[in-house]
């Protein structure tokens, strides 16, 4: 995972030269302010043009994103940061100085919506959330290097103001120069453009090796939106002790799963009756049911949690002997089972490789398309042959025969996840035959058991008394391309389009209307706004006078330095203090959860607001007081930049389908930015009117309406592939629907 890893750091950057430019613009107002006489409204302004910039560039930085990328994007940031340091640097007059600030603010906009998008977009499940938090860490980090920066320019003589701005320039060009030659574009956005081949070559960049088959398809698959999604359970296990006890009428339901050796097989059988996440899924689990307004979408994702622990990858449990299911056909003879046609079929297109290379210009055939293949034999398979160059699926696909006819082709995704398709066929009421193509995502349920093991009191759990089987839970939908129009020209046989052929059509605005899409919106926008009204910047800007009140600034001064470097000096220190606390969040956040994580420490941030609160209502005496304002507030901090500083940025990076992922994460960032300047321009207003204790109570209503709001409404969505997420979204949107009506 090196290569994600990497990817993901250098992305951050851009979240480094926000924090650079807000310590820096921090500590230079100071000077701005004594060399151009300036009003309070103007130096107001000239901090403030930064986020004028980032709200507007974000109105349409989503849209633009979804069209040429998000590589030039950012690319264009690096640019903005860069022409905004030389610009500062020059500043004859506050009207430059002005301009100078708002193109800075066009790159802050663009880092921060988009290098949360990108890093989700590239990161294995398994560590998403711990990448996702390095923005975070990279933010503070570049806010304390500039703090250390300025502080040590205060201390000169003549303190230069323009040289603090434009030093922003230097590390800037270093962004620009990593954003050409070593970040590669965003595999998902390159599949949603047809363009298979490059997203293939970053996958194996990125993951270290050649087989990314699996992902590849999970990446097309994550092209739709707004599926009909349904919820289904299987016992899996060795065919032998699966089949040889099974009556003929169950023969209709199994699908046999094939491994990559001959004889080496597993049958997947339906679960009767009411299953474990059925049941959730149609009527919530008994806890949403005590609690009012529990939103079944959290359930859904809890159960996912509780019922389907992390194992690892998949196979190793579910198919430990398949190894990557789209990759054995190359390595291994194909068993007796494997239909004759596909493997002639394999020769052709793997004859028409070495003619076309691997041009995006030669995947014209669909992905998947009809073959003459009979169904109504058991050894054969479907009408199911793969296409296209990009996604290597003509020579290395291993299929799960059904043994009704029904097939099922499979690979693992990530986060214990596995990707199959099914294809089953029946007699209609006119006699003609009639046939379904469905994806299915699989996670397994609990662990390997036995006779004696739990899932002998499974609703039709009829299972053999030998052996070992498992139980899987299955999201299974129509897949993402999938063409009526096709199917239309084809009576028997799957058939689905190459994503080139959608890929014109870009963002569709219609898909926001999608309940699962307009569910995540209002996930992503309720947790933008209360995160700002947490009061971050409330008590960001009174940090300093607090811990000056506690003594730390007579103690510094008492060694020569004067005010104004105390003061940079304590948002130094302040800034230093978050470092480890974000280090601790990036280890919990793919192990205990984003959810956990809002959950323990919300409750921190409204304690520390009331003790505040209650140092500046009762008179306490000095010492006391400073006391338990300086441990509130940097209690406050650390808790903050663990929870709530984080979380809500990953989370509206994970929650959104592909295709309008950039326009719904641009709604989520301009709601931030909307919000970042209520909270800003209102706190001396507050400060005037109610007095500080007044204003950091409304901090902690806001806290607990958050704590209500996470616990009712935001789900857990560690360790799942963004398709999964956005399929569960889907389901529990529809559930939801269902639970009103």
């Amino acid at each position: 995972m090196a290569g994600s890893v990497l990817v993901a750091i250098v992305a951050s950057m851009g979240n480094l030269l926000q924090g650079w430019d807000n310590a820096t613009i921090a500590g230079a107002v100071i000077y701005i302010k004594k060399e151009f006489g300036l009003e309070s409204t103007i130096e107001g302004l000239v901090v403030a043009m930064s986020l004028i910039g980032a709200t507007i560039v974000t109105t349409f930085s989503g849209a633009v994103s979804d069209w040429v990328g998000r590589r030039p994007m950012l690319i264009v940031s690096s640019i903005l940061y860069f022409v905004s340091g030389l610009v500062m640097l020059w500043s004859p007059n506050v009207y430059i100085l002005l301009l100078a600030r708002f193109i800075d603010g066009l790159g802050i906009g663009l880092a921060v919506t988009l290098v949360p998008v990108y890093i989700s977009e590239t990161a294995p499940a398994e560590i998403r959330g711990l990448l996702n938090t390095l923005p975070q860490f990279s933010g503070s980090g570049g806010m304390f290097l500039s703090y250390c920066m300025v502080f040590g320019m205060s201390l000169m003589t003549k303190p230069d103001w323009r040289i603090m701005l434009g030093v922003l320039s230097i590390p800037s060009l270093l962004y620009f120069a990593l954003t050409i030659f070593y970040l590669p574009e965003s595999p998902r956005w390159l599949v949603s453009k047809g363009r298979m081949v490059e997203a293939r070559q970053v996958l194996q960049r990125l993951r270290g090796r050649e087989d990314v088959s699996g992902e590849m398809a999970l990446l097309v698959e994550g092209l739709g939106v707004g599926a009909d999604t349904s919820i289904e359970e299987y016992i899996i296990g060795p065919a032998n002790d699966l089949i040889d006890d099974q009556e003929a009428p169950a023969d209709e339901e199994q699908i046999t799963l094939y491994g990559p050796e001959e004889g080496l097989s597993w049958v997947a059988r339906p679960v009767k009756g009411q299953s474990t996440l059925g049941l959730i899924s149609r009527h919530g689990s008994i806890e949403s049911q005590n609690v009012p307004l529990m939103d079944p979408l959290v359930t859904l994702f809890g159960s996912v949690h509780e019922k389907l622990p992390e194992m690892g990858s998949m196979r190793s449990m579910l198919f430990p002997n398949f190894g990557s299911m789209f990759s054995v056909a190359e390595q291994q003879n194909k068993p007796d089972q494997w239909d004759d046609e596909s493997v002639q079929r394999e020769g052709e297109d793997d004859a028409s490789d070495g003619i076309g290379g691997d041009s995006d210009d030669n995947l014209q055939s669909p992905l998947l398309s009809r073959q003459t293949t009979s169904l109504e034999g058991k050894d054969n398979f479907p009408p199911h042959a793969v296409h296209g160059s990009a996604l290597s699926m003509r020579r290395n696909s291993s299929l799960m025969q059904g043994a009704g006819g029904e097939a099922v082709s499979s690979m693992g995704i990530g986060g214990g996840w596995q990707l199959a398709w099914k294809w089953s066929e029946r007699e209609g009421a006119d006699g003609k035959k009639e046939g379904g193509f469905k994806r299915i995502y699989l996670h397994q349920e609990g662990v390997p058991g036995s006779r004696r093991g739990s899932l002998v009191s499974l609703p039709g759990g009829e299972v053999p008394e030998e052996g070992e089987f498992i139980q899987a839970a299955a999201l299974v939908s129509q897949p993402a391309l999938y063409s009526k129009e096709l199917m239309e020209q084809h009576p028997v046989g799957p058939a689905m389009v190459h994503p080139a052929e959608t890929a014109a059509k870009g963002p569709r605005w219609r898909d926001l209307l999608e309940p699962g899409v307009k569910h995540a919106l209002f996930v992503g926008v309720g947790i933008q706004i209360l995160q700002q009204f947490a009061g971050i910047n409330g008590v960001l800007y009174y940090t300093p006078q607090i811990l000056e009140e506690a003594g730390v600034g007579i103690l510094l001064s008492n060694i020569g330095i004067s005010s104004t470097s105390v003061s940079i000096l304590i948002s130094a220190i302040t800034t230093l203090l978050m470092l480890p606390c974000i280090g601790v969040a990036m280890r919990l956040m793919d192990i205990s959860g984003r959810r956990f994580l809002l959950l323990s420490t919300i409750p921190i941030l409204i304690a520390s607001l009331i003790v505040l609160v209650v140092a500046n209502l009762l008179d306490l005496g000095t010492v006391l007081h400073a006391v338990l304002s300086t441990a509130s507030v940097i209690i406050y901090f650390c808790c903050f930049v663990m929870g709530f500083g984080p979380v809500p940025n990953i989370l509206c990076a994970e929650i959104f389908p592909t295709r309008v992922r950039g326009v719904c994460i641009a709604v989520c960032a301009l709601t931030f930015w909307i919000g970042d300047i209520i909270v800003t321009y209102t706190l001396p207003v507050m400060l005037s009117t109610i007095g500080l204790a007044g204003v950091f109570g409304i901090y902690g209503v806001f806290c607990a309406i958050a704590l209500v709001f996470v616990f009712l409404k935001v789900p857990e969505t560690k360790g799942m592939p963004l398709e999964v997420i956005t399929e569960f979204f889907a389901v529990g949107a529809k559930q939801a629907q269902v639970a009103r009506n």
